[in-house]
């Protein structure tokens, strides 16, 4: 027999679907004996009792084929399912129930009715705000008729969008209801147990208004806001608000809400005027309030958010608490040395805002134990990583204390994140005054002997000069290199599953890291050499004069393939019939047909050739979860489709690139010249070292190539062994594998059944997708530094500030892209993105300019617009929330600018 009443006393967190996130929340604080006002919850059965033949099943239907975009489309559904609801009231029995568990909290109590959602206050979505509350209610018929309102709040229009865009399907949800006691309050509010905004654990943030919390918590007011220290109990920050909103309750049910005039202070009387708005708790409520917080954070283990209440009498009452969801996670494991740390989000420095899978966590750690291993750091465990890694929301993070407190590590590592984020060098910088970071190393000693053994080991001093004197032979080193490296990494095809899983460790653990030393000292010595040539020559060097020598660049992979690509959709525009038959079709028809091997013999044969020299690219490509271009082509295909809509001409990519490389020999020309009016051997050594820098700068891009390529073959190894747990029905598929670890793949292969906690992880995986907002520096307390530091003010209004990466100045709409799969970009439109990495420079070819959130000079995508000859803004703050798609911008690649014709848009 169903039950349809609970006292909230009876109620603890695991009763979720029974009760719903707020019951579930005041039920588990009762019962840790937290003050929490009496009353009683209507669980959800007696909701799916009330509604079992409405209708609602048709439009939870209709819901789920609606697209989230389609915001019309799930308003009206939404005030359709609300009708419903509305018509279908409280049945008898149920009322009965409501009636008597009313009845037992004494005569006509007032209460608050408030909404509680099984897909609310959840660990990963708060769903706040999303249905109603009644408050000050009176009378059991009042009760039952707030009841009905707060069923059909599931279906508000703002609840139904956000179960949408969350993910959460619209038949599993349900809605229990909380009845309490309402407290009268003298104050009330909300109160986060860590700071939100600039994620400090040990921060409690309190907003107080006088009245019923409602004002506060619906944003009707500006609450006073008092910060407490909790780890010396002060009160660091105290800002009180105008309160010119307040509610209270009033005799016989309902609220009144009063409105105060500007100049009108809280508690004077009628007509005074200007007198000083006081504090609406004192510093000893508020320490209490605070200590409150403390106990329900320990209770649940994590940073909450609440609301709270104080009656008449000062006791203060609890009447919700919630994860704080915003919140970037904590590092997975806490530091050995104690004290404050800074991590440095690795992720990002790598143009990667998206998580990455387990498994993919699991090939970095293995990388980087290498790399320590190889600098003579002590790795215990290579499958944990070494000791300065970490990973925080399911992205790689490093430790970045040593360099901090390093006087040779604060010279060189902001340096050089000046050219690839620069934001991130900033705020390195910024914690350089931080007495917490004090320099505590003083000479290069340490970093000498870390270095040394790598160096040595892939003698790197006699690749630099090899590069210097004999750069052919630098460059056929290179490429013998890059063919060992193909040999190292080559599996038996005959291998059981337990070696696949060696070799794969073998390749990441041993055999890759070694292509970074062994190539990229020429492309480092390339650009060393250009910024000779800079100080050489002075002010008959400018920055844009020497930008323009490594445009058009030769030995660049990633331009061969972009171009690559480029000459495929030229091919096929020559032939009419395979043109046509091509024309307007959507990147799934055209992968459907290249699978059937149905496309026009030029595209199906270029496609062949193409993914057989790129195929083991993908966009995330450092992340082995993601499907590699020859696993799934359909982002390639979407791109030819969009190549083949440009006419070839001036400004086609193939040619834009040779009028580059024109450029960048016409300015070497010229630089000579003037080095030569200096002097002979002036003009001997600007011609040799721009020789080698455009020799060599180009081959920037082939170590992360060929760590990629080792990444693909060991991706392929977990596909095969993941092939064979799915056969066993150890996993559901093969692709399932990636959200193991290695020892989840050991343990599966032992035997283990591991498909329900790979649904949990590919649950957190998904949830880490939608997070917006990344850190680029986070301390081990939580604390954001770029959310603290004060914001760069804008030039003007209407204009977005970030670091120059590839000069020119265009106008035209912006085309906001948060995922290059499936992305449309029209022709000369504006590209604004989080970050790229190779995966999007395809796009690069038909855009007009690029903007980018992450990013410095030399980071990937400025290099890539600087070979195009397209101008280009990274580092830009939020680019992604502050312009739209439609908007029309200017690119000033020169000042690092970004204008919006529209300043309010």
């Amino acid at each position: 027999m169903p039950v349809f009443t609970l006292q909230l006393t009876d109620i603890r967190g695991p009763m979720l679907p029974e009760v719903g996130g707020k019951a579930a929340n005041l039920g588990e604080l009762a019962g840790a004996g937290l003050p929490v006002p009496p009353g009683f919850c209507l669980t959800t059965d007696a909701y799916r009792r009330a509604l079992s033949s409405s209708g609602l099943d048709d439009i939870c239907a209709a819901l789920e084929s609606t697209s989230t975009v389609d915001l019309t489309g799930l308003n009206r559904l939404a005030g359709r399912a609300r009708s419903l609801v509305l018509d279908a009231g409280v049945p008898a029995d149920i009322a009965e129930a409501v009636r008597s568990a009313y009845e037992a909290l004494g005569s006509n109590v007032p209460v608050a009715v408030r909404s509680s959602a099984t897909a609310e206050d959840l660990p990963f979505a708060s769903f706040a705000g999303q249905q109603d509350t009644f408050l000050n209610v009176v009378g059991a018929d009042s009760v039952l008729d707030a009841v009905s309102r707060c069923w059909a709040s599931l279906w508000t229009d703002r609840a139904v969008t956000y179960r949408a865009t969350n993910g959460i399907e619209h038949a599993g949800a349900a809605l229990a209801v909380v009845v309490q006691e309402m407290v009268d309050s003298t104050a009330a509010g909300v109160m986060f147990t860590a700071n939100p905004v600039t994620g400090k654990r040990h921060e409690t943030v309190i907003d107080a208004s006088p009245g019923l919390g409602e004002a506060v918590v619906s944003g009707a007011v500006n609450p006073d806001q008092y910060v407490v220290d909790m780890a010396g109990g002060a009160i660091v920050k105290r800002t009180l608000g105008d309160r010119r909103v307040e509610i209270h309750a009033v005799p016989g049910g309902g609220t009144q809400r009063t409105q105060r005039s500007r100049n009108e202070s809280p508690g004077d009387p009628e007509g005074a005027r200007d007198a000083a708005v006081q504090p609406c708790l004192s510093d000893r409520q508020i320490k209490e309030l605070a200590e409150l917080g403390r106990l329900v954070e320990r209770h649940y283990g994590a940073p909450q958010d609440t609301e709270w209440a104080m009656d008449p009498n000062g006791k203060l009452w609890l009447t919700q608490a919630r994860p704080i969801t915003t919140l970037y996670p904590q590092t997975t494991r806490t530091p050995q040395v104690p004290g404050i740390h800074a991590f440095l989000n690795f992720s990002l420095a790598q143009g990667l805002t998206r998580p990455l899978t387990p498994m993919g966590l699991a090939g970095i750690r293995l990388i980087a134990s290498c790399v320590a291993k190889t600098a003579g750091f002590a790795v215990p465990d290579p499958r944990s990583g070494p000791s300065p890694y970490y990973e925080a929301g399911q992205r790689i993070f490093f430790d970045l204390t040593p360099v901090l407190r390093s006087r040779i590590g604060r010279k060189i590592v902001p340096r050089v994140f000046d050219v690839m984020e620069a934001r991130s060098a900033m705020l390195m910088r910024s914690l350089f005054d931080d007495p917490r970071f004090s320099v505590t190393i003083k000479t290069p000693l340490k970093l000498i002997r870390h270095v040394a053994p790598v160096a040595a080991k892939y003698r790197v001093p006699e690749s630099l000069l090899r590069g210097l004197f004999r750069p052919e032979a630098a460059l056929e080193r290179v490429e013998r290199h890059s063919s060992e490296l193909r040999k190292a990494i080559a599996v038996p095809g005959e291998a059981t599953a337990h070696q696949r899983v060696t070799h794969m460790q073998r390749i990441l653990g041993s055999e890759l890291f070694a292509t970074v030393p062994q190539i990229l000292p020429l492309p480092a010595l390339g650009f060393a050499l250009l910024a000779l040539v800079g100080r050489i020559l002075g002010d008959q060097a400018s920055y844009a004069e020497l930008q323009t020598v490594i445009r058009g660049l030769p030995n660049n992979v990633t331009t061969e393939m972009d171009l690559a690509l480029w000459q495929l959709a030229s091919q096929i525009r020559e032939d009419d019939d395979a043109a046509a038959s091509m024309a307007g079709q959507t990147a799934e028809a055209l992968l459907e047909r290249y699978r059937d091997e149905g496309l026009p013999a030029i595209a199906q044969s270029g496609l062949d050739g193409f993914l057989r020299a790129y195929g083991h690219r993908a966009v995330a490509e450092i992340d082995l979860g993601m499907p590699r271009w020859g696993d799934d082509p359909t982002h390639i295909l979407g791109v030819l489709a969009n190549y083949l809509r440009l006419q070839p001409g001036a400004g086609a990519p193939d040619e834009q690139f040779r009028r580059a490389a024109e450029e960048a020999e016409e300015q070497v020309t010229k630089f000579i010249a003037r080095a030569r009016a200096i002097s002979p051997l002036h003009a001997v050594v600007v011609r040799a070292a721009l020789d080698r820098t455009r020799r060599f700068a180009g081959l920037r891009e082939l170590p992360k190539y060929n760590l990629v390529l080792g990444l693909a073959v060991a991706r392929q190894q977990l596909l095969l062994v993941g092939s064979e747990l799915a056969a066993s029905h150890r996993i559901e598929r093969p692709e399932d594998i990636f959200f193991l670890d290695l020892d989840g793949v050991e343990n599966a292969l032992a035997g283990q059944d591991f498909r329900e906690v790979i649904a949990q992880h590919r649950a957190a995986y998904e949830h880490e997708l939608r997070r917006r907002h990344i850190p680029r520096v986070l301390l081990s307390d939580g604390t954001e530094p770029e959310a603290t530091a004060a914001g760069d003010a804008d030039p003007r209004p209407g204009t977005l500030s970030g670091s120059p990466a590839s000069t020119g100045l265009v106008s035209a709409p912006a085309r906001v892209i948060m995922d290059p799969v499936g992305a449309h970009l029209e022709p000369g439109e504006i590209l604004v993105a989080p970050s790229t990495d190779p995966g999007w420079t395809p796009l690069f070819l038909t855009a007009g300019g690029l903007v980018m959130e992450m990013g410095g000079p030399n980071s990937h995508g400025a290099v890539v617009a600087r070979e195009y000859g397209i101008p280009a803004v990274v580092g830009v703050p939020d680019a992604t929330i502050r312009l739209r798609t439609g908007q029309r911008i200017t690119v000033d690649g020169a000042a690092g600018t970004v204008s919006t014709e529209d300043p309010d848009g």
